[in-house]
């Protein structure tokens, strides 16, 4: 699509938005509610910022969010602009180029990134369950499809590494949909996977091979893919004190009474260890938002501007897990979300 069409789509839809009003909630309607869509991660502080909004604004309806996991929410969230489409899209880690590609393809040209704070990647057990300090790459060689291209033989952890426990590798964890799963491949298998020298010349001759080795889970059961619901997975290494799982900080610090974090680096999962970035899991949340769509659909501004009253070291957000932005980071973010500035894709990968 030329940038001439683009535009000219991305203003019919926006005419429409504005024309439409507040009537009406079907596919081809105008809605009176935000809607969100996207991470899991992001979902409960989303949730809560929605519920917040409600309460101290009765004449505002609550925002909808619904869980689709990061690639799922980009993929709706760039198929145009419209009440038909989602305003927001709440991810765990950044919009990939390509997603921004296919958005200003289908006519969303103005996109504004919040960073809404940070999260870390957990690993965890049960309460009283199998405990071991990891490594990234430890991890990796226990659930790579093919440990620096060759055979996947590892059955118990002990046969990664003899100081682990005797134990089956059995974890369970995030789709390939979600960007939790995209973090994990990022800041530990890959991690882990480059430990190797080979690898770090396979990535100078042949990058897709390396994306391969270094970032495919295995699929023999030791990596069960859990799907975008995080409570599932602390839901299954709660029935299973020999099982590992990996999900956002946050449904560590929720689920406190239930599981336990296991250190990473000798580093433990917690709220300091994750904002300094001690903690190899470490990584952005974001929330996307169509600026075609912030003057037409009621209660979008008031929406954003409820995260920037909740995102704080002291707002209620940390209370249910998130981890809050440096102060650098955030005053970027309260200008973006009150500015309504955009991003021009450049930094993208």
């Amino acid at each position: 699509m030329t940038k001439t069409k683009s535009f000219i789509f991305a203003a019919a839809s926006a005419l429409a938005l504005t024309a439409c009003g507040g009537s009406g909630g079907g596919d081809g309607a105008a809605r009176d509610s935000v809607r969100a869509v996207g991470s899991s991660t992001v979902f409960p502080f989303a949730k809560a910022v929605a519920e917040a909004l409600a309460r101290e604004n009765p004449e505002i309806k609550s925002p909808i969010i619904e869980s689709t996991g990061t690639g799922g929410g980009m993929k709706l969230f760039c198929e145009g602009v419209g009440a038909a489409t989602p305003d927001m899209s709440n991810a765990s880690r950044r919009m990939k180029a390509s997603e921004f590609a296919d958005c200003q393809a289908n006519g969303v040209t103005d996109i504004i990134e919040l960073k809404v704070g940070l999260d870390g990647i957990a690993f965890a057990s049960a309460q009283g369950g199998i405990m071991m300090s990891l490594t990234p790459k430890q991890v990796y060689e226990a659930i790579a499809a093919s440990p620096y291209g060759g055979e996947q033989t590892n059955t118990n952890w002990s046969d990664v590494d003899p100081s682990l426990p005797n134990e089956p590798i059995l974890v369970y964890g995030p789709p390939s949909t979600s960007g939790t799963r995209d973090a994990l491949k990022e800041l530990v298998l890959e991690v882990g996977c480059k430990t190797n020298e080979d690898m770090k010349a396979l990535k100078e001759s042949d990058e897709d091979r390396y994306d391969q080795v270094c970032t495919e889970v295995r699929s023999d059961g030791a990596y069960v893919d859990q799907g975008e619901q995080d409570n599932l997975i602390v839901q299954k290494i709660e029935s299973n004190p020999k099982a590992v799982g990996v999900f956002g900080y946050s449904y560590l610090e929720e689920n406190a009474d239930k599981v336990q974090g296991l250190p990473m680096n000798g580093v433990e999962p917690t709220y300091e260890n994750i904002s300094s970035f001690a903690y190899p899991g470490a990584r952005p949340l974001y929330v996307y938002v169509k600026k075609a769509h912030v003057d037409a659909i009621p209660g979008l501004k008031e929406y954003l501007t409820q995260w920037t009253k909740m995102w704080n070291v002291d707002g209620p957000l940390t209370d249910i897990g998130l981890i809050a932005s440096p102060a650098d980071v955030m005053e970027a973010n309260m200008k973006a979300a009150t500015e309504f500035t955009t991003i021009d894709g450049s930094e993208l990968k």
